[in-house]
């Protein structure tokens, strides 16, 4: 297995850029630069297309410009197009059950909610792409949900978000040299070391 799309997620506009939701496109919009490239729109492909060498690898990058929940359009028509199976796919999104500064690798899953991953899903037929979650946090109540997402990050949380692209960027050679446990491992770490330090709970007296 080897990823040839990389497909950041967000919404289209200046208004959407800083916001939360839009966590996907801040890393492809890196990975272009880091490429020297301009993404470009191709109406085929309903989205902002570029390709890029990254770490002797051809890939493609995606932004789809079909608004969140609308992002499988792209999605499959690119990967149609150029005969690019699920699990060669990856999809970088926000994810609010994990906190700023963290990210996280899987592949397959259910989407938890999320529009994109819900549409790319139903277009593709199946959930056995790659993705990349980047955390920005819950507002801890379910119906502040949609707001909060389209809102951009305080501060703080946009330098850990920050820290969490960069380890994002420095494991994907490893996921795209086909070591996607070692990629893994690279990435979760800071968690689990958190998971360690956090102190253990008292015993009821």
């Amino acid at each position: 297995m080897t990823i040839k799309l990389i497909v950041g997620l967000g919404n289209p506009g200046a208004e959407y850029e800083a916001t939360r939701h839009n966590a996907g496109f801040w890393l492809v919009d890196q990975l272009a630069r880091d490429g020297k490239i301009m993404l470009r729109y191709d109406s085929k492909f309903h989205g902002l297309i570029g390709r890029v060498n990254l770490a002797g690898h051809d890939v493609w990058l995606l932004q789809p410009q079909t608004f969140m929940n609308r992002s499988g359009l792209a999605v499959v028509a690119l990967a149609q197009f150029y005969k690019i199976l699920p699990d060669e796919i990856l999809v970088v999104h926000d994810e609010l059950d994990i906190a700023p500064g963290l990210a996280k690798l899987k592949q397959g899953g259910g989407h938890g909610g999320h529009n994109g991953l819900r549409d790319i899903q139903a277009h593709l037929g199946t959930p056995n792409f790659w993705r990349l979650r980047l955390g920005v946090g819950h507002p801890g109540n379910k119906a502040e949900v949609a707001n909060f997402v389209l809102k951009p990050p305080r501060k703080e949380e946009q330098a850990l978000i920050d820290d969490a692209l960069i380890k994002s960027l420095n494991v994907l050679p490893k996921l795209l040299a086909g070591q996607s446990g070692a990629a893994m491992s690279l990435l979760h770490t800071d968690e689990s070391k958190k998971r360690e330090h956090k102190p253990a709970p008292k015993a009821a007296e």
